[in-house]
């Protein structure tokens, strides 16, 4: 990592991130600034997690909402 840049812009964040559904608007500027400064490796790990976990999504949901309706 490198750190802020000292002409004190707002590294861009890659587009992939917005592109993936990530809620970067949400973010605080120090997490903006770490997803800023990832490696394309890093960056593709991150996305392939969250395509992973974005798959079963639907699948934990119902379980919950199953289950969640049992006990009550």
């Amino acid at each position: 990592m490198t750190g802020p840049p000292v002409n004190g812009e707002r590294r861009p964040l890659p587009p992939a991130l917005y592109e993936a559904g990530f809620p970067v608007d949400l973010l605080t500027e120090e997490q903006r600034e770490v997803l800023a400064e990832l490696t394309p490796e890093e960056l593709a790990l991150l996305l392939d997690v969250k395509s992973r976990l974005d798959a079963v999504g639907p699948e934990v949901q119902a379980h919950g909402e199953i289950a969640g309706g049992a006990l009550f």
